[in-house]
């Protein structure tokens, strides 16, 4: 039957399915480069990353990257846009016009599973087998062209962190699109006349498998010895957890040190503008505001941003490493001691970034009470948005000495303090949970170990290009949006005639800030503390920009030129610095915390329930803080 020609008003679009860890993401990154979007689904809370390309033919190709699945047997949120979005069901995204297959030819006898599942759909498919460098040292022989012929679809080899790896991938998505454009694109039916597979289907998928893989694939009789000698060495009860604990300490020491230039360059570029703008502008309500508001405010968040990549640097080195899955086979153990099942330390760990995708994350635990207790913990892992204000007072109070004979820094242990004391708290809060609200059985961890491979440069520096753009992006938009209002609150109405005080303790921002005071007064948070809290509820880290745009209009100076620390060890007192410490240990969540707890769990009653919880938490950690600094120190 002869296909009907279709003029195409877009270039042609392309999707790219794989199971996780097939090193997806990478070709990705590969085709597009920096030529990216991401965004969410319409409606949904799964991440989209969508780019454009250009063929070696000069053809424009749209790609999207898919969410890693298993099956189109969909069993989480993020498994079921996969596969609506190849089936054409997605509202507002448009069906791919062909599939672009991404296995890991280390793990073929997993991945291929899926590939026929895809070919049913009737669509255009490649089948790019990835990290085929690591196959081959593994003893892998692939033979591609009969792999082609038993699974009717052309395959290529990658190597996706390779320059050029992916070189034979762009050539066959030519001769794809060249061969639709003869034959002209035929219209996708929504469903494709796919129907969810049954329990029959999957078993018969895997003997067709096993069949092509005795005819196309050749194995070693044994499993990688590096990889056997590696596991035996990081998966040791003993030297495993010993590693992972120096990895994390190395990493958080690394957090100040390396970023110690960097931050200082910022900061004396940003004292730099603010001389400039005090000279170049007549005093008045405009050179305020550029100042006092949104350079004191904003300036004084953004000059973390080495930190955060710094610790986005090693996040992103371990997971590409391979390291994280097994660093979770070490920690099963000891999780289930405490009642949580194995899969919750990838929540728990995406949480260090930020709890948002890591409650996300928490889809992969099917049992109810499992995910429920992994989400209502990962809050108190140390999100990257507590990274200022846990430098901020550590560089304010915290000697910048060395301990152990010079072996590690002071700054740097009370980092990994603060970190431990986060994870140690998460532990014992699911350790109760389990034994009395969410009761049940633990389940076994069963995941699929990824090969180690080296990580490559241009997969990093992407990575860290598009958190740090994240970052910047919410400085310029929701911290300045609210560091313009807390300025305006802050200067207005203005001091009255005669006023001995700065202007700000007669602004709204002042009143609001002596109001709180009372109710945070017990754990030594005085009122720009307290001010200072509000509208961190919106970002954790905000609550660095307000301090920095109070201390500007207060009389303590400019909080940029003499900086911001020093401004706070001559207003607040050790015992005040070390209950905020324990208050942000345990700190009340933010709003998008809050709201994706509510969508991922479709209840109002569980976010209640973990603000009341944790705001109860922080509160009472600060005031035996407070009070054991002031035993022990004085007041």
């Amino acid at each position: 039957m002869t296909k009907s020609k279709l003029p195409r008003a877009l270039p042609p679009r392309l999707a790219l399915v794989g199971n996780p860890n097939s090193g997806k993401t990478a070709v990705f990154n590969a085709m597009t480069g920096s030529r990216q979007k991401v965004a969410n689904y319409a409606g949904v809370t799964v991440e989209r990353k969508e780019g454009l390309f250009v063929s070696p033919a000069g053809t424009r190709v749209r790609v999207v990257d898919l969410p890693g699945t298993y099956s189109l047997r969909a069993r989480s949120p993020d498994e079921e846009v996969t596969r609506d979005v190849v089936l054409g069901r997605m509202e507002g995204e448009e069906t791919p016009d062909a599939i672009v297959f991404v296995a890991d030819a280390t793990n073929l006898r997993l991945n291929l599973r899926l590939a026929l599942e895809l070919k049913r759909l009737g669509r255009p498919i490649i089948l790019a087998l990835n990290m085929m460098d690591a196959a081959a040292k593994q003893g892998m022989a692939v033979d591609t062209a009969e792999l082609s012929a038993e699974l009717g679809m052309p395959v290529v080899s990658t190597i996706a962190i390779e320059r050029g790896g992916i070189q034979s991938l762009l050539d066959q998505i030519d001769r794809t699109i060249q061969v639709a454009e003869v034959e002209g694109w035929s219209p996708v039916r929504a469903e494709c006349g796919w129907s969810e597979p049954s329990s029959r289907d999957l078993r018969d998928y895997h003997h067709e498998v096993e069949r092509i893989l005795s005819r196309a694939v050749s194995t070693p009789a044994r499993p990688h010895l590096a990889t056997r000698r590696l596991d035996g060495i990081l998966l040791h009860p003993a030297t495993g957890l010993l590693i992972l604990l120096t990895v994390l300490f190395l990493m958080f020491q690394a957090v100040f040190s390396w970023a110690r230039l960097p931050m200082e360059l910022i900061n004396s570029g940003l004292t730099e503008l603010t001389a400039w703008i005090g000279t170049a502008m007549d005093d008045g309500p405009l050179r305020s505001l550029i100042a006092d508001g949104i350079i004191a405010g904003v300036g004084s968040v953004v000059i973390f941003l080495p930190q955060i990549l710094v610790l986005f640097f090693f996040i992103q080195l371990l997971e590409d490493t391979g390291y994280m899955a097994r660093a979770a086979f070490l920690l099963d153990k000891m999780m289930g001691g405490v009642g949580l099942h194995g899969r919750a330390f990838i929540p728990l760990l995406s949480s260090f970034a930020c709890a948002v995708p890591g409650i996300m994350a928490a889809r992969t635990i099917e049992n109810r009470t499992d995910r429920i207790a992994t989400i209502m913990i990962a809050p108190l892992m140390t999100c990257s948005a507590r990274l200022p204000v846990y430098t901020l007072i550590i560089a304010a109070f915290v000697p910048d000495t060395t301990v152990w004979g010079g072996w590690a820094g002071l700054p740097g242990l009370v980092m990994f303090g603060l970190y431990a004391a986060g994870i140690i708290s998460g532990l014992l809060v699911a350790f109760v949970m389990k034994r009395t609200v969410l009761k049940g059985a633990r389940e076994p961890l069963l995941m699929q170990l990824p090969a180690y491979r080296l990580p490559h440069p241009r997969n990093v520096a992407l990575g860290l290009y598009d958190r740090g753009k994240a970052f910047l992006m919410r400085a310029g938009t929701t911290i300045f949006a609210l560091m313009v209002v807390m300025w305006f609150l802050g200067s207005f109405p203005g001091a009255p005639e005669g006023a001995t005080e700065p202007a700000i303790r007669y602004s709204v921002a002042g009143a609001i800030g002596h109001a709180l005071e009372p109710l945070l007064a017990p754990i030594g948070f005085n009122w720009q503390i307290a001010l200072a809290l509000v509208p961190g509820m919106a970002a954790r880290e905000v609550a660095v920009g307000v301090l920095g745009t109070i201390y500007a209009l207060s009389g303590s100076g400019d909080a940029l030129r003499t900086s911001l620390a020093t401004a706070l060890t001559q207003s607040w007192s050790l015992p005040t610095a070390l209950s905020l410490l324990a208050w942000y240990v345990f700190a009340p969540q933010c709003l998008a915390t809050l709201g994706v707890v509510r969508r991922e769990l479709n209840s109002r009653m569980w976010p209640a329930i973990m603000f009341v919880f944790l705001t109860s938490l922080a509160y009472g950690a600060a005031f035996i803080t407070y009070r054991a600094a002031i035993a022990v120190l004085g007041s």
